[in-house]
């Protein structure tokens, strides 16, 4: 799969890291958004292995770090858990305005807490798996027993064998939060995944959500998992788990394109959108190719860019003619091979832009033929080249005609 590091603005606008997994090869089928424990961070052994696997399964996966944890902005516990379930549409929103609104969310332990709040807000999300979920925020004050007030108000809280700083009002939310019927306001389908052993969260936990929620839902045992879900072969297990479940649920990948390419008359190529950025897939008669931008303009690099396309398409012909027309004169060729490159420049320092002035681009064509070839012969390929039906068509400035069809 590909990982992509992101930063978006989360519910106070500060700034949230996050990594988005996506399939290695052709169009993600679905987009989800994976919401990790309380103590953890995005890059935590379940939320990796998990999103990793679900990207590999064909659904690209958001994982990403809440305010203050991990590589994002802010303070962690001073906006209370509600922030948390901001984050988490503002997660889901980016997501769907650079790349495809996420169908599926996934939780693990607090987060499986979280995106049961998240998801009524959020009408693209059909289908929400939490994984060794509490019932609700306020199951977490168990742990809290031995919590210590400091000097400047804050509580001093230990979980996980880690130490937190928290606001008073973030204690006091949790304590407001007692509801256990989260999961009956969802109106999604709900896979719920716990392990019986779970010395954490207690099984009984799952037993309450499972039985709020309306149907359809789910019930997976993760026997023998630890809460944390340190084994991969547990996150593996999960993550095709809910992959297999969440495909009765989910949109399936846009079918526009599927057999359009055959469909195409002669001449003619078709472009849809893998995501809401740069990636984009081609199609001509049986055939498929990838453009994207590089990485360092915000693609995934997973294809040439617009302007190699371009410049692969006058190479492509240029090597064409030559070859066709070597063949008929008899000349020697054993090979050749073309190399071009773009440029914008001032004209003034451009070696064969006569008569223009200010900004040009240039394409330089590099030709490199082997063989037992006269000079006469080398120079008849190098005034052949320039007769490339490509090149024709960019020396001759075309006609492009524009429409806007409906698309219903």
């Amino acid at each position: 799969m590909t990982s992509l590091r992101v930063e978006f603005p989360g519910a106070e606008q500060t700034t949230l890291a996050g990594v988005l997994e996506l399939p290695e090869h052709g169009a993600p089928q679905a987009y989800a958004v994976f919401a990790h424990c309380f103590t953890c961070s995005k890059n935590s052994i379940a939320a990796t292995r998990i999103s990793r696997a679900l990207a590999a399964q064909g659904i690209a996966t958001l994982r990403f770090d809440f305010t203050g944890l991990g590589d994002s902005a802010g303070e962690f516990g001073s906006a209370g858990f509600a922030s948390n379930v901001a984050d988490l549409v503002a997660a889901a929103h980016w997501m769907q305005a650079t790349h495809g609104a996420p169908s599926l969310l996934v939780g693990h332990s607090l987060g499986g807490t979280a995106v049961l709040m998240a998801a009524p807000k959020l009408e693209h999300v059909k289908a929400v798996c939490v994984i060794g979920a509490p019932a609700s925020a306020s199951h977490l004050l168990k742990h809290f027993a031995n919590r210590q007030v400091q000097a400047e108000g804050n509580v001093q809280v230990t979980l996980g064998g880690r130490q937190f700083a928290l606001k008073p009002s973030f204690i006091e939310e949790l304590e407001d939060l007692t509801d256990t019927g989260v999961s009956r306001q969802l109106r999604r389908a709900l896979l719920v995944m716990h392990a019986p052993q779970d010395e954490v969260v207690g099984i009984d936990q799952a037993h309450l959500l499972f039985t709020a929620a309306v149907r359809p839902k789910s019930f997976v045992s993760l026997d023998g998992a630890d809460h944390l879900i340190t084994r991969a072969a547990d996150a593996v297990y999960v993550a095709d788990t809910i992959a297999t479940w969440a495909r009765r649920y989910l949109p399936q990948a846009d079918s526009a394109a599927e057999g359009v390419g055959s469909a195409l008359p002669e001449g003619e190529v078709w472009i849809g959108e893998h995501d809401h950025a740069f990636w984009r897939e081609m199609h001509a008669a049986d055939h498929h190719i990838d453009a994207d931008e590089p990485r360092s303009v915000g693609g995934g690099g997973r294809g040439p860019t617009p302007y190699d396309l371009l410049l692969m398409s006058l190479g492509a012909c240029t090597s064409m003619t030559l070859r066709q027309y070597a063949n008929r004169k008899g000349y020697a060729l054993e090979d050749v091979q073309v190399r071009l490159r773009h440029e914008r420049l001032h004209a003034q320092d451009c070696a064969g832009c006569d008569g223009k002035e200010g900004k040009v681009e240039r394409i330089t064509r590099e030709l490199f033929v082997r063989g037992s070839l006269s000079e006469e012969q080398r120079a008849d390929l190098l005034r052949i080249a320039d007769r490339c039906p490509v090149h024709r068509t960019l020396e001759g400035a075309p006609v492009i005609v524009t429409q806007l069809t409906r698309n219903e």
